[in-house]
């Protein structure tokens, strides 16, 4: 404390410290030690008083100065008072300047603002996403964790079972806390309103493990069993008006009565934004069937605790997994193969959009840059023009530090104004922004104008003020005083390589952008070219949960949807109907380990997807029949125990043979099942995943205590897709009137969002991508224009003696060819080691692509040698006895 103290005394000015320098440490230090004697508080309050006063003091002290050097007299130096107000003129004076010349004021005010607007939004998403801590208690120790097993079958990252967590949470030396978490739909019934809303299940230690503590009631514990749940602050509000006596009230939820016992606060929003509602769980060690794969887990490290030891500890204590719950001989294998993985939780909630994001912040900074060289130029030629007023100034006396903060004070003027101007922008921008950015992304929505981006906002202006005059502004603080003898003007060819280096900063940065665009550009063709396996067009889908219905038993469910597919399809324009538990790009399959009746070894066997249908779906989602059929009624009600399974499902269980007729057997299943049809893989999750193996189940179980899936998806081809949905909701509230209605798209919706992360890229890169063009562009044609304008008297000897306009108009053009090709050249370099940021979003085109790099190369040269050919005919038009006699 006594350090900073003393170290502040220097806000004091040298003269002030000379003399009382060493008389005010002393004092600070006997006061310090005096107050130290009271506590560790009471220091601390001295500190930050102490610390205020000195500041103050030292402020004041160098305002207006009470103290100065022996040899200083009243001419010989200037406080800083007098400093501020020889700036103040200058800022007037700038301001006046700018006002006679409104067309170079727009330009730069609007070029600048423009760029510093885009990169204030931008910085305000990326802040708020990405850099924000989260909002949970030492954010920073908590880690998701989950596991990969190479050598197997199961994908490269996947979520451990019911054991690790057992295991993990009593054996590990490096865990704090431990907790299972998920995400899904369900019903919530509150009196007459019945909505599907997003829940989750996770162990009550959830809210240790984050730190998150209710702001009414309490937490579940294991008493609760799973009777009992927590709602959030969006629910507590639009649900029950703020209503504090909703604690202890029971309600439905997921078909379960459960009684509300706590709110959680408006910033817990986990695991995604839009859950609403935790329901209690615990998990013990009893009764847990070992190889259950697709529990996500968070955990709390210790302090001091690193990523490394824990995943090699939570790696350790999974070999001892079999010896302690048992499980088969695959399980033990693939129990030596497992490795533990955790990572941040924070890159795990943001990590799939971060990459897009980063992308999109450099692609904004570098159309800063361009603007940047851009109004510098424009800065360069203004100082030019000035040159002979610049060396009257100099040489009546004016000190070259007199001259640069003259010159700056414009371009801090421009700079404060764009500025503005830019804030503006953001305001209106940044919710435009929020709305096209794809769904999901962690509190997105609360972006917006804040402190930290209006700091951003000043400091983008400051650097960019001194960016953009403070060389033009060294650079004409030494005007060439034989101009006052022979008045010439324009400017020297020694200064022209540096007009000429911005321009080639701006093309290279422009083409950087161009490429980039272009990569994203062939990607999204690419990814639209695939086949999913299924028919997106014509094609509506829906859900409903039943659970008011009076449906008992497994065949009550089956008839039920059955019915009500019938219902459907005699609606108007609709041609088949089919459901499916798990709608392709909307939801996600769940996978297990199946072997063919033919495989002797009882550990075999492949890892394959499944899930559940009914009605025509096959024929609906237009997914091709390769050998067998489809399921009717009959593997509903009478002959059930058949399955469908997909070409890879095929091939992985028996390779090379006809699978229809086979049977095949669910790990941890007693029940055999006959393949009955063979269809063509789809693309589940995305477009860009690669085909799962899927085996189809009918959508009831072969006995009445199988499994029921009480609200599968309903597809709906018809040309009517966009507009059927009110007669589906009639027909839904006819049949079940309790029932909600709800995931309703159509399929062309779902797989335009499938892309929309692409999408929403490839835009934001497109369009700064065309202002980095453009304004590359102007800077060339604003450089050749200013060099045509100052070789005017040149160009118009050389025509005098003969010189054809063609040929004028070629040396112009070549002298801007040359300055582009360069730009070409380096922007094409740096693109080739930069366009690898863009790994994860590129789809089937490399990185270095040479048909993007040299179509965006042409392109660049053509808009550049466009841009040399105005000045260029200008230049081919000069007269050259008024030329002449203009100088």
């Amino acid at each position: 404390m006594k350090a900073i103290l003393r170290l502040m005394v220097r806000a004091f000015p040298a003269p002030f410290r000379a003399q009382f320098g060493a008389e005010v440490i002393d004092q600070i230090e006997r006061d310090y030690d005096r107050a130290r004697t009271r506590g560790a508080p009471a220091a601390l309050l001295f500190t930050l008083t102490t610390a205020f006063d000195l500041t103050r003091s030292g402020i004041a002290e160098r305002w207006k100065p009470t103290v100065v050097r022996p040899h200083t007299t009243q001419h010989g130096g200037k406080d800083m008072r007098e400093k501020f107000y020889e700036w103040v003129m200058d800022l007037q004076h700038a301001l006046r300047a700018l006002r006679r010349s409104p067309g170079f004021a727009v330009v730069t005010v609007g070029t600048l603002g423009l760029a510093i607007g885009v990169n204030a939004g931008m910085f305000s998403v990326v802040d708020t996403v990405l850099l924000k801590p989260l909002p949970f208690q030492n954010a920073d120790r908590i880690v998701h964790i989950a596991a990969t097993a190479p050598g197997s079958e199961l994908p490269n990252e996947f979520g451990v079972s019911s054991e690790f967590f057992v295991q993990y949470k009593e054996q590990s030396k490096l865990l704090e806390d431990l907790s299972t978490y998920n995400s899904f739909t369900s019903t919530l019934r509150v009196d007459d309103r019945v909505e599907r809303i997003r829940m989750s299940q996770p162990t009550n230690s959830m809210y240790s493990t984050l730190g998150a503590k209710p702001i009414l009631g309490r937490v579940p514990v294991a008493a609760d069993d799973e009777n009992v749940a927590v709602i959030s602050y969006v629910l507590w509000t639009t649900w029950f008006n703020r209503d504090s006596a909703v604690v202890g009230r029971s309600y439905y939820m997921s078909g379960v009565k459960r009684t509300i016992v706590g709110i959680m606060g408006p910033n817990f929003k986990f695991p995604s934004e839009d859950t609403m509602l935790w329901m209690s769980a615990e998990i013990h060690a009893a009764g847990i069937k070992p190889g259950r794969f697709g529990t996500t887990l968070i955990g709390r490290m210790k302090p001091g605790v690193t990523i490394e030891a824990l995943t090699t500890e939570l790696t350790t204590l999974s070999k001892q997994l079999p010896a302690r719950f048992g499980g088969s001989a695959n399980y033990a294998k693939l129990i030596q193969q497992h490795r533990a993985i955790a990572r941040p939780i924070k890159d795990q909630l943001v990590g799939p959009i971060a990459s897009s994001l980063w992308v999109m912040l450099g692609a904004v900074a570098m159309v800063l840059l361009i603007a940047c060289a851009n109004v510098a130029n424009l800065f360069m030629v203004r100082s030019e023009g000035r040159q002979r007023d610049l060396a009257v100034r100099r040489a009546i006396g004016a000190t070259r530090g007199q001259l640069i903060r003259s010159q700056m004070s414009e371009s801090i003027v421009v700079a404060g104004l764009a500025a503005a101007f830019a804030v503006m922008l953001a305001a209106v921008s940044l919710p435009a922004l929020v709305r096209a950015a794809p769904r999901g992304v962690p509190r997105l929505t609360e972006a917006g104008i804040s402190p930290t981006m209006l700091l951003f906002t000043l400091a983008i202006a400051i650097l960019t003020a001194l960016a953009c005059g403070l060389v033009p502004a060294v650079r004409s603080s030494a005007p060439d005083l034989r101009r006052l003898r022979d008045g010439t003007r324009g400017s020297t060819g020694s200064r022209n390589w540096i007009r000429d280096g911005l321009v080639v900063g701006q093309t290279a940065l422009a083409l950087v952008l161009l490429i980039g665009s272009g990569l994203l550009v062939r990607s999204f063709q690419e990814l639209r070219k695939v086949n999913p396996g299924y028919d997106t067009k014509d094609v509506f889908t829906f859900q409903i949960a039943p659970e008011g219905a009076s449906i008992h038993g497994a065949a009550a469910y089956a008839r039920f949807h059955t019915n009500f597919m019938a219902r459907l399809a005699a609606l108007p324009g609709v041609k088949s109907v089919g459901v499916v538990e798990n709608v392709p790009l909307n939801e996600s399959t769940s996978s297990a380990r199946f072997r063919g009746e033919d495989n002797s070894d009882l550990s075999g066997g492949s890892t394959l997807n499944f899930t559940f249908t009914a009605g025509d779906y096959f024929k609906t989602m237009e997914i091709a029949v390769r050998s067998g059929r489809t399921f009717t009624d009959d593997d509903q009600f009478v002959t059930r125990g058949n399955v469908i399974i997909s070409k890879s499902a095929a091939n992985a269980l028996w390779p090379g043979k006809d699978a229809v007729g086979r049977r095949l057997l669910q790990d941890n299943d007693k029940t055999w099942n006959t393949v009955v049809g063979v269809v063509d893989d789809v693309r589940q999750d995305a477009f860009r995943d690669t085909p799962q193996a899927l085996v189809y189940y009918p959508l009831v179980g072969p006995t009445d205590s199988s499994w029921a899936i009480s609200s599968p998806a309903y597809v709906i081809k018809t040309t009517r897709a966009e507009t059927i949905a009110p007669e589906v909701r009639a027909l839904v509230h006819e049949v079940a009137p309790y029932a909600p209605m709800y995931r309703i798209y159509t399929m062309k919706k779902l797989a335009s969002d499938s892309m929309i992360e692409l999408a929403f890229t490839m835009l934001t890169l497109g369009i700064t991508s065309m202002l980095a063009l453009i304004l590359g562009a102007v800077g060339l044609y604003g450089v050749l224009s200013y060099v045509v304008t100052a070789r005017t008297r040149e160009i118009g000897v050389r025509m005098a003696l003969g010189a054809e306009a063609s040929r004028v108009r070629r040396m112009v053009v070549a002298q801007g060819a040359r300055v582009v090709l360069v730009g070409v050249v380096v922007g094409a370099v740096v693109a080739g080691v930069s366009a690898k940021s863009l790994g994860s979003l590129l789809f089937g085109v490399a990185a270095f692509d040479p048909a993007t790099f040299v179509g965006m190369s042409l392109s660049l040269m053509l808009v550049g040698l466009l841009a040399s050919y105005i000045p260029a005919r200008r230049a081919s038009n000069v007269d050259p006895i008024e030329s002449l006699r203009g100088e």
